[in-house]
Formats: structure tokens, C-alpha cells, sequence
């Protein structure tokens, strides 16, 4: 049976709270670039199981009254498969950028809130490929829980797996005075658990090691002051504006190339990831005629574990600067990754979903401001290392094009089948130069992978931008 979480979480209605500024909008667009046209009826038979799987795919959110609880996920009475799930063709000429274009006016999108929030086009007409393009609410899954719903829907093979009978759903409850006591107390008792289970050890600790006790009380009060420290400048002097205007691009990245750098210089493919980013950001700074010694990121952590419904958001954002000015790659690398293991181990990320109702709390054109003063978002997200399939096509390429959230760009690494697929958003009042821009981080990942001692691919690592060889917005029919 598929699991149904009741209640939007906290940290989820932080971000929905949030896009009441829509610079702000937490919208996930992901493309799948496949060899050639899936079933038709297979992958409808494939999405509307994946529906039953994950129950918020079929959910709506209703306001709480009075504010007694956060939104609730309800069953959409009116679900649509038909709505959700469509099909056009691309106008000439029919290649990625095209591609790139229909997405990015699917990331600069509102989400019809009467509805769930999610729709996929499949997209014909370049060649014998085609392409999936996700558009979804990041309420609804983060990267993480995302690879894990594809690897419940995809395939190994073009044959396909049977999976036998949807799950039924679980019912979604009354959502009345009953229903909202009953998440209070339900939020209550974990708090109340959490507490007594700590108590008797830290008692215990109190008068065996008072010392001890003391300290990690201040380092987790300290923690949390990092946590939520307002952040009231731009670390950089060029990508400063903010828009609503959105330009996507990608390029590829081999995924044995990064590791190998990463181990030269005994450090993790995050790390490498982060490093060609700087790297990258460093050189279009100064085409731009500035030097930066440092520059802000919204790291995702996952929080996710294994007994975790596929659906929901299980991250926490941690914000802060790392050095640029490292002359040598495998120095930055090393430094890149003693700040990230640093903030990996802040004591106070377990407690994101509290820190989030306590922000909550607060007017949401403060909170606005401090997000727009971060520099930029990455996300790293381990895909399939083996090929995956959908309704008999194989998927080539996978995309991921993750919300700004009031940063100049988001840049997401999704790792599929030997390829690190590399998905850039940028907001355009930040980087009107997207071609010159994509360059610039491209090239910073070629200096990295120099550190495999393995040539960069042939002709290097060539970006391709929806934003230089745009189709007309709203060209492709849909429906």
C-alpha cells in the first residue's frame, strides 16, 4: 500500500511559503533525452502506477484553517492522468536547445495549486529520439527521493519487468478538527519521545561529565546560529540582479574522469564537482574584470533514509562560502572539501525541520532578502551507474534543473550510466552572458579531470544552452 504522508512537513512549507516572492519558486524541471519513442500506452500504464506508488502524485494540498497545521495533502477528487501526462512535437529545427527552451518555460511556470503538483511532456520530432520533460514541486520529491521513483518506474531492459498490480491507496483521512488534532498530537508525542529519550542520558552525561554536557550544548546553540545567520550581502560584485527570467543549459561530464581527479587529490567527487564549479565562476569573474576570493553556496544535504516514503523532501540547506582564490586545483579541492566536511557535521543539521518552523514564524520578506544574497545553489545527485528504460526506450541523458531559490544559478551534476549530466538554471538579470558563462564552467571542469591524467573526451566538454538557439515560447503544442 502506498504510504500517505498527511500534512506538508515544515521544511516544505518553508519553500512553499517562500514563493509568495515567485523569484523564490522551489519548481524542479528534469529532461530525459531518450534513443527513441517509448510506448505510448506503456508509459501510461507505467506513470499512473508510479501514481499509486507515490500517493502525493495524486494529492492536492488544502489549506489548514487559522494556520492550525501546515497545508494537508488531500486526493485530488478531479485527478486527471490526461492533464498531467502529454504529448507534442518540436518545431523546426527539432534539436536540443529546443529542447532546452520548452523546459525552461516549464521552470518559469506557477504550478495550478488546485491541482498536484507535477506534469510530464514527452516530447517528438528530432530524429529518432525524443524527450521527457518533468516539471515538479520540490515538496513532492528532492533529488535523492527523485532516482529513487525512477528506478521504480524504469526498466533494465527494453522488455520491461513485470510488476504486477498497482498497490491500493491508503485513505487520505477526513481533514476536519479531528484531523488536525490528531497531526498536533501526533507532532507533540515525537517531540515529547525525543526529549525523554534524551533526558535520562543527558542527565546521566550531566553529573558523569558535566564538562562535556556543557560544551556540546554550546557548540549545538552555536551550530544553529550559523544555521540561520542572515546573510545581507552578495559575495559577488557581477551576479548580483535577480529576474524571474530563466535560461537553461547542459553539458557532460565522464563520470569516471571526476572520480579519478577526486581521488588524486584524496577527495570526493563532490569536492570535484564544487571545485570545477569555483574554478568555472572564478574565470568568468574575471572576463567580467573582478577578482573573487570567495563565493556563497546553498549546499542540499540529504536527510533521507532508507525506510523513507519515495515521495516528500528530505533535505536540509546549508549556506556558506568557500574559498575561490586557490591557485592549484588540488589545493581548492582539499579546501573545498574541509568546509563541506565541516558543514556535513554541524550539529545542528538534524534539527532543519525545527529551525524551519521557527522560520516559519517570521515575515517572509525578511527571509526572502537573506536567500537572494546567496551566490549560487549546487547539487550533486548519484544517479544509475548501469542504462535505465522507460516503456521500451532506453534513457540516454538525464537532466536535472533545480530551483534558484533567489541565487544567480543553480547548477545540479545527476551521474547516469558512466555520464555526470550537468543542468544549468540561471536567472538572466544575474548572467545575461549564459553562453559565455556555460563556457567558463565547462572549461573549470576540464581543468579538474586534467588531474585524472586521462585526456579531457574529444573536443573537450561542450555545453549546449537552450538560450542561443531559442524556438518562440509556447510553440509546442502539448495535450
Amino acid at each position: 500500500m502506498g504510504a500517505r504522508e498527511s500534512h506538508m512537513s515544515q521544511s516544505d512549507l518553508f519553500s512553499w511559503s517562500m514563493e509568495q516572492d515567485p523569484v523564490l519558486r522551489s519548481t524542479i524541471v528534469s529532461i530525459l533525452m531518450l534513443d527513441t519513442d517509448p510506448d505510448w500506452d506503456r508509459l501510461v500504464r507505467t506513470i499512473d502506477r508510479s501514481t499509486r506508488v507515490v500517493p502525493k502524485l495524486r494529492d492536492r494540498l488544502v489549506t489548514v484553517p487559522l494556520g492550525l497545521a501546515p497545508p494537508r495533502w488531500t486526493s485530488d477528487p478531479d485527478f486527471d492522468l490526461s492533464w498531467h501526462l502529454r504529448r507534442g512535437v518540436l518545431p523546426e529545427p527539432a534539436d536540443q536547445s529546443a529542447v532546452l527552451e520548452f523546459a525552461r518555460t516549464e521552470a518559469m511556470t506557477a504550478f495550478d495549486p488546485a491541482r498536484p503538483l507535477w506534469r510530464l511532456t514527452l516530447l517528438s520530432g528530432f530524429g529518432d529520439g525524443c524527450a521527457l520533460v518533468l516539471r515538479v514541486h520540490h515538496s513532492l520529491t528532492d533529488g535523492v527521493g527523485g532516482i529513487r521513483i525512477a528506478t521504480e518506474i524504469c526498466d533494465l531492459d527494453r522488455a520491461g519487468t513485470d510488476r504486477g498490480r498497482p498497490p491500493e491507496l491508503a485513505s487520505d483521512g477526513s481533514g476536519g478538527l479531528r484531523d488536525i488534532l490528531a497531526w498536533n498530537w501526533s507532532v507533540g508525542s515525537e517531540l515529547l519521545r525525543g526529549a525523554v529519550t534524551a533526558t535520562w542520558p543527558t542527565a546521566r552525561r550531566t553529573f558523569t561529565h558535566p564538562v562535556r554536557v556543557v560544551r556540546d550544548s554550546a557548540a549545538v546553540a552555536t551550530s544553529l546560529v550559523r544555521l540561520v545567520r542572515p546573510v545581507t550581502t552578495t559575495l559577488s560584485p557581477v551576479m548580483t540582479g535577480r529576474s524571474l527570467g530563466r535560461r537553461l543549459a547542459v553539458f557532460d561530464v565522464p563520470v569516471e574522469g571526476l572520480h579519478r581527479a577526486a581521488d588524486a587529490a584524496g577527495c570526493t567527487m563532490n569536492d570535484a564537482f564544487l571545485t570545477a564549479v569555483l574554478i568555472g565562476l572564478r574565470t568568468y569573474h574575471h572576463r567580467h574584470g573582478v577578482e573573487v576570493d570567495r563565493l556563497r553556496l546553498t549546499m542540499p544535504i540529504s536527510l533521507r533514509a532508507g525506510d523513507d516514503p519515495l515521495g516528500g523532501n528530505r533535505i536540509t540547506l546549508a549556506r556558506f562560502a568557500l574559498p575561490v582564490d586557490i591557485a592549484e586545483t588540488a589545493d581548492l579541492m582539499r579546501a573545498v572539501d574541509a568546509v563541506v566536511a565541516r558543514w556535513r557535521r554541524e550539529p545542528a543539521t538534524p534539527l532543519s525541520g525545527a529551525v524551519a518552523a521557527a522560520l516559519n514564524r517570521l515575515p517572509v520578506g525578511l527571509l526572502a532578502t537573506m536567500l537572494k544574497h546567496v551566490d549560487f545553489v549546487a547539487s550533486d545527485i548519484p544517479g544509475s551507474p548501469v542504462p535505465l528504460y522507460l516503456a521500451g526506450a532506453r534513457i540516454d541523458r538525464m537532466y536535472a534543473f533545480a530551483p534558484t531559490i533567489g541565487t544567480a544559478f543553480n547548477v545540479a551534476l545527476t551521474s547516469h550510466a558512466g555520464i555526470c549530466c550537468i543542468g544549468i538554471n540561471a536567472d538572466t538579470a544575474a548572467i545575461p552572458d549564459l553562453a559565455i558563462f556555460t563556457d567558463c564552467l565547462a572549461a573549470g571542469f576540464e581543468t579538474v579531470l586534467r588531474l585524472s591524467g586521462e585526456p579531457a573526451p574529444d573536443g573537450g566538454v561542450k555545453p549546449t544552452a537552450g538560450a542561443f538557439q531559442s524556438a518562440p515560447t509556447g510553440s509546442v503544442p502539448a495535450g
